[in-house]
């Protein structure tokens, strides 16, 4: 071989490297934009099924406002035809003993699985003392209770505490302890 045969193949064979390497990068590129245009169809499938999920949710919150603004307005109706009270319609020791095959005292908040002594004294300080109380309260309202007692406390969930509450209230003992058989600490 010669000197000039040597020297054109310095320069064919990058060349041809660069040309190659070229149309690899330019097939790899173009099957990504494949991908995006898939993610743009998902991401259009996502957004639609958030605006249903938001209309979902804005309907179970209007709900739950017309609700609560019914049974206010049967509570105020009540309390003008009977005179006030904080205790509850009713209250019956031996249906509720029966059902949670335990003494109850009429608005004792431990009778709310997840509430022992101490929260109990939290939610009197924030002024909550009877079932009717914790039952018209939020579940952020209880985990402000919570969280005023500090960091111990955290690994409580009062979710499902207002909801039991009501159905202490209302002495709807056997509800109350089925569903607490079924929730093992409180918890949906």
């Amino acid at each position: 071989m010669s000197a000039e045969n040597i020297n054109i193949w310095c320069w064919i064979i990058p060349a041809l490297v660069g040309l190659i390497a070229g149309i690899l990068g330019y097939l790899i590129g173009k099957g990504k934009d494949a991908a995006v245009v898939d993610s743009s169809a998902e991401l259009a499938t996502l957004e639609s099924e958030n605006a249903r999920l938001k209309a979902e949710l804005e309907a179970c919150y209007k709900k739950l406002v017309d609700e609560a603004a019914t049974e206010k307005t049967e509570s105020i109706s009540n309390s003008l035809a009977t005179p006030s009270s904080s205790k509850s319609k009713g209250f019956d020791a031996d249906a509720a003993k029966a059902a949670l095959k335990k003494r109850v005292k009429e608005n004792d908040l431990k009778i709310v699985e997840g509430i022992g002594p101490k929260i109990e004294g939290l939610f009197h300080n924030f002024g909550i003392k009877t079932w009717k109380d914790l039952s018209e309260i939020s579940t952020v309202k209880c985990q402000e209770v919570l969280n005023s007692g500090g960091d111990r406390y955290r690994i409580h969930d009062p979710a499902s505490w207002p909801m039991q509450a009501k159905m202490a209230y209302k002495g709807q003992w056997v509800e109350l302890a089925k569903w607490q058989d079924k929730h093992k600490s409180g918890k949906f």
